[in-house]
């Protein structure tokens, strides 16, 4: 009886693990990135304020970390964000879960292998905004827009919309968001239950969470 529900919880854990436990945000063919007009506000990316966290999770666990940002834009038409761009820097990817040092270094050597990253040749990643909705009766301090750009991670684009809150004055905007992307559509398929049989408890999830604080200064 033991055995039966120690394999089922593998079972289960495995199904857990290929689905990434919950849904990721909707991708779709990449877009025209959005234009601002001249009478726009530019606000810098302040790199150093801002900041990018992950979370992955596989059948044995899970792990967290930062990744930097490494530069871009915001523009502003009255009281609303409607175009921007910023980069980040693939290779600053580091792992905070991890406090044995050879532990740490082989998961963030592994991430920038081409099993996940491949930093050596696509070092940066970017995200360019397509469009900028508002959210009808939006609760104070919940996401008050949905966000649509291309992000593009190992030389692939694609089109990904999520819920950010985003506020601005005359001399700072800032956007907060959470969300969930199956790494597999940007070809990082490494111990996927979608692309390889039999991994049990080696399987990892193919949605990772992505949480997003960006500060931008006039």
């Amino acid at each position: 009886m033991k055995k039966v529900v120690f394999l089922s919880a593998i079972l289960a854990a495995s199904v857990l693990a290929s689905c990434g436990g919950s849904e990721a945000s909707k991708t779709e063919a990449s877009g025209e990135a959005a234009q601002a007009t001249a009478a726009a506000v530019t606000y810098k990316l302040d790199s150093a304020a801002s900041k990018v966290e992950w979370f992955a999770t596989k059948v044995t666990g899970k792990h967290n970390g930062t990744i930097a940002l490494k530069g871009g834009e915001l523009k502003a038409e009255g009281a609303k964000l409607t175009a921007g761009a910023f980069s980040i820097n693939v290779k600053s990817l580091k792992v905070l879960d991890l406090t044995d040092a050879k532990m740490n270094g082989d998961l963030t050597g592994h991430l920038n292998s081409p099993d996940f990253f491949n930093t050596a040749e696509h070092p940066e990643a970017k995200f360019e905004i397509i469009s900028v909705d508002p959210i009808e009766n939006a609760a104070a301090g919940a996401a008050n827009y949905n966000v649509k750009g291309n992000l593009t991670i190992k030389g692939i684009t694609k089109a990904i919309t999520f819920p950010a809150t985003i506020a601005m004055d005359a001399t700072q905007l800032t956007a907060n968001a959470e969300f969930e992307i199956d790494r597999t559509e940007w070809d990082i398929k490494y111990g996927s239950g979608k692309f390889f049989q039999n991994l049990k408890d080696k399987a990892i999830s193919d949605n990772f969470k992505v949480k997003l604080a960006l500060v931008a200064k006039a």
